[in-house]
């Protein structure tokens, strides 16, 4: 590796200012601030809005409520199509089976 091209990269504590969650990783998030860790060791600081820990995604509080509002609105949608294809399907079949009643009357 070229020297003097690259970030520094060390460890750094995380942490969810929503809830208070922190942790510590390898990164190279450049910072201002520093905290001590608590194995006593001094690290740099990064503060973040939301982590894994608050997000609904991850903590499970998405609802699924919207998932089936969506299908419900495409059912709603396509009811009228799919009804009229189905009336024109049936109606096919009856006009074959019309068609073969008057073929073996001959």
């Amino acid at each position: 590796m070229k020297t003097g091209i690259h970030p520094e990269y060390r460890e750094v504590v995380f942490v969810d200012t929503s809830n208070d969650f922190s942790f510590v990783t390898r990164s190279t998030v450049q910072t201002r601030e520093k905290v001590v860790w608590k194995d006593g060791k001094e690290y740099p600081l990064f503060k973040l809005d939301i982590s894994s820990e608050t997000h609904p995604f991850y903590t499970g509080a998405q609802t699924r409520i919207t998932e089936a509002g969506r299908v419900e609105k495409f059912r709603q949608k396509f009811a009228a199509k799919s009804e009229a294809v189905k009336a024109a399907a049936v109606a096919a079949v009856a006009a074959k089976q019309e068609a073969v009643a008057k073929a073996k009357k001959k």
